[in-house]
């Protein structure tokens, strides 16, 4: 926002790399329908129908309620997806998080209290390195 002292700041994920901040957000209530695509971090806490496709990190809050096609670089959600969802990096399914729809990523983490109902697809990001004979 405007970045003044005693101004409110947009919420930032903080690493190394330095640009790793929200660019975009869809807060609690608003409803959107049609086909996002982005190429920086972006969090969704309302409703969303229809396709999401990125090569970057999707943040869906508790209240987010999602129905789409999702294809994404790493997907954190809390809230609910119906559709099916494919993440090149990375899934992580925070309580109280639902999923209804195939998942296929090579990299999955789930907390307790969330409520899966999946088809899994798992397959290496980083190619098998072949076995060492030590004999």
């Amino acid at each position: 926002m405007l970045g003044k002292k005693g101004k409110s700041q947009p919420m930032r994920r903080e690493s190394s790399s330095g640009g790793n901040e929200i660019k975009a957000f869809l807060g609690p209530g608003s409803q959107f329908e049609g086909k996002l695509q982005f190429n920086e971090i972006v969090r969704l806490d309302g409703h969303f129908r229809g396709e999401i496709i990125s090569d970057d990190t999707l943040i869906v809050g508790e209240t987010a309620e999602i129905e789409a096609e999702v294809t994404v670089g790493s997907l954190i959600l809390s809230g609910t997806i119906k559709g099916n969802i494919k993440a090149s990096g990375k899934v992580e399914l925070k309580a109280p998080a639902n999923v209804i729809g195939n998942i296929d990523t090579p990299v999955l983490s789930v907390e307790e209290g969330v409520t899966l109902n999946s088809t899994l697809t798992m397959k290496s990001a980083i190619p098998a390195e072949k076995p060492v004979d030590i004999s």
